[in-house]
């Protein structure tokens, strides 16, 4: 089979950053499903991966963290899926991504495809899902079902026009929550105001007088999306009593917990490959999660945050595809398929 990926950490100008090369077909065992992949979708993850490292890999290293295909065939021991399944999921740290015609996955990280999506709609959203769903409701303990007590409780998402920013939006504001969003553009602001963010700061600027020009001397919960050594100091100041804090970025410099001690407050991180990287006994939540939010998205209660489309899936479109991400000016998500 066809796979696309590299050998050296290079800039996505170069020459070999991303190149195609042939691998055997895998074959499915245990938990297993074998993909035929149709669409994939780049996240940052990918980037950071491509470019941090140092020297020549002996064999390429295949990446790519969302995509959506055709159970093609299964493992042994599989009990969610059949073969002609259409799934969508965001794949392990540990095994070879979704660049390449057919992949393994195990099946308890993987969810029913939406029916109502074009595959391109529904490759936009495993990963970024995955992370907003786990960061809002296990990290930062929000029950999304108790809507009535959410209306009295405020969150702010620093970054909410990026791909976890858009479906964090979307997922807060489902479960009643007031929601602020930081966004810095008219057109970041449009996005994630369309996606029900009720008020938004500009992150560029003090967000403690953002916030409380907003009327909010404290929010309940904050979830950090974007730079959490430049933000610390001001989700510190602006964290409520016994609130909750979640971050998905990671710190160059030491966090001072010291600043939450008098507030009591928590601080977690989220990383939405832990459960397969550590095979913990909660991994089939990833397949619950998954199913939960294809039903979201067939009800139109959640949109997909596609925002870009290239086709085939080749080495061009998938270095376009790094470029567009590497800006830090993408609004939602780019999306590479197979097909037209």
């Amino acid at each position: 089979m066809k796979a696309i990926g590299f050998k050296e950490h290079l800039p996505i100008e170069s020459k070999n950053s991303l190149i195609e090369f042939e691998l055997p077909k895998p074959t499915a065992k245990g938990h297993d499903l074998l993909i035929k992949v149709e669409a994939v979708s780049v996240n940052p993850v990918d980037t950071g991966v491509r470019k941090s490292g140092h020297g020549v890999l002996k064999e390429p290293k295949v990446i790519g963290w969302d995509a959506v295909g055709t159970v093609a065939s299964i493992g042994d021991k599989v009990s969610l899926f059949k073969e002609g399944d259409q799934v969508f999921y965001a794949g392990s740290f540990k095994r070879p991504g979704s660049n390449s015609e057919f992949q393994l996955i195990d099946e308890r990280i993987v969810g029913h495809a939406p029916k109502k999506l074009s595959i391109q709609q529904a490759a936009a959203m495993p990963l970024t899902s995955l992370t907003a769903w786990e960061a809002l409701f296990e990290q930062l303990e929000i029950d999304p079902h108790n809507q009535e007590s959410n209306h009295n409780k405020t969150i702010l998402i620093i970054n909410g026009s990026g791909g976890v920013g858009s479906i964090a939006v979307q997922l807060a504001h489902w479960a009643g929550l007031k929601v602020i969003a930081s966004a810095s553009r008219p057109e970041t602001i449009e996005w994630v105001t369309g996606f029900g963010a009720d008020q938004t700061v500009n992150h560029r600027r003090d967000l403690v007088k953002e916030v409380r020009n907003l009327g909010y001397k404290y929010v309940d919960f904050i979830l950090e999306l974007n730079d959490l050594d430049g933000h610390w100091n001001e989700m510190a100041e602006l964290i409520k009593p016994s609130g909750r804090i979640a971050s998905i970025t990671e710190n160059r410099h030491p966090v001072n917990l010291r600043k939450l001690t008098q507030k009591r407050a928590k601080f977690a991180w989220e990383w939405m490959y832990t459960k397969s990287f550590y095979q913990t006994p909660d991994m089939i939540t990833q397949h619950q999660i998954l199913d939960q939010v294809a039903d979201l998205l067939d009800k139109d209660i959640l949109k997909s945050t596609l925002n870009k489309t290239l086709s085939p899936i080749n080495v061009q479109n998938l270095k376009e595809a790094h470029q567009l991400v590497e800006s830090n000016h993408m609004i939602g998500k780019v999306v590479i398929s197979a097909l037209e």
